[in-house]
């Protein structure tokens, strides 16, 4: 089996309890080479890695041929950059870049090196989300009109971290808002309007910490739901089609199973409470109303890196394409301009 050799480009929250863990459980990858100003940590989990404290240097070692970037988001297009034109295989973490002309910028690099580029949109397998995709798939809801999707937390403490401070990138619409995004579009594609609400609620909070977002496709329509001063959070999908709903409550169980140091193949990976599993009702061909709990499918972020490794491998499409990511990044500055100028705009600008 041909390796893969990694550099990871940072190893904090993201690189230690998603990547690296996944990587591990996966056939044909090899962390090589880790670039941290956290020697010890990385020693720790990773004691075979080459600890590297310039991402410079680690981006132009000849045994790294892939590039995973974790840093914070203002760095994302500047480390991407200087990978493409070492040649290198790039993954970038969520969000892609701040910017669509950033985006753009680094797609036709890696085009022209002929290397892949990928955006690590991980929650297209959060187990609720599979679940959601096959239950629309399946036709039960009819045609879908309405679909919510709320991503909500309780913390009315501002903590003092790069995600919360007032720099390019920070705020909840890059870091949750990015994930609910890419959900609506694998789901829906490109909508035609959008609808920004975007603001900072909590005392001496510098970067936004609500936002509202509306996504028009004719008479469906999109909302998309991010506040960190939710006690009680309601459903987090709730979709409405013109033969049923589907209500699902609960979050996808693997980033608690990661932290706790569970790996996929491990006992009830990816798998959901019963208390959390979603209800569907609708109706059936005889007109007859049911109502029905919704065994939730398991979870399979691992998934991510096998469709990395086949594309760098053979060739196969990359799991999370870079124009795909891009679009994300469209519709965020789509919404900034909206929330600005207080009116619907339409998609693309």
């Amino acid at each position: 089996m041909h390796n893969v050799r990694v550099g990871l480009i940072g190893y904090g929250f993201s690189a230690s309890t998603f990547h690296a863990p996944l990587l591990g459980t996966i056939s044909g990858f090899r962390i090589t080479a880790v670039s941290s100003s956290k020697p010890e940590l990385v020693k720790k989990d990773l004691p075979e890695a080459v600890v590297e404290s310039e991402h410079s240097i680690l981006i132009h070692r000849k045994d790294v041929d892939l590039i995973i970037i974790t840093a914070p988001n203002e760095a994302h297009f500047p480390l991407a950059k200087e990978a493409l034109e070492a040649g290198k295989h790039v993954v970038v973490e969520k969000p892609f870049v701040l910017t669509y002309a950033q985006g753009k910028e680094l797609i036709d690099l890696a085009r022209s090196k002929g290397v892949l580029l990928s955006v690590y949109h991980n929650r297209r397998w959060d187990n609720d989300f599979l679940t959601l995709r096959e239950i629309i798939d399946s036709g039960r809801l009819g045609r879908v009109f309405t679909y919510e999707a709320h991503f909500d937390r309780y913390r009315r403490e501002v903590r003092d971290r790069w995600r919360e401070r007032g720099i390019p990138g920070s705020g909840l619409l890059y870091d949750l808002g990015a994930h609910l995004i890419d959900q609506a579009l694998v789901l829906f594609g490109n909508p035609q309007y959008v609808i920004g609400d975007i603001l900072s609620q909590r005392e001496g909070a510098q970067a936004d910490d609500y936002f509202h977002i509306t996504l028009k496709y004719d008479r469906l329509r999109v909302i998309l739901h991010s506040s960190m001063l939710v006690k009680e959070p309601g459903p987090h999908f709730l979709v409405h089609g013109d033969k049923g709903s589907f209500s699902k409550y609960g979050l996808d169980s693997q980033e608690e199973t990661l932290k706790g140091g569970g790996r996929p193949g491990s006992p009830f990976y990816g798998e959901d409470s019963e208390e959390n599993f979603g209800m569907l009702v609708w109706e059936n061909k005889s007109g007859l109303t049911v109502r029905e709990s919704v065994r939730t499918l398991p979870g399979r972020y691992q998934d991510y890196y096998k469709g990395i490794y086949s594309s760098i491998v053979s060739g196969a499409p990359s799991p999370v394409s870079a124009e795909e990511a891009l679009n994300v990044i469209a519709v965020i500055e789509c919404a900034q301009l909206s929330n600005n100028e207080h009116r619907t705009l339409p998609f693309p600008l």
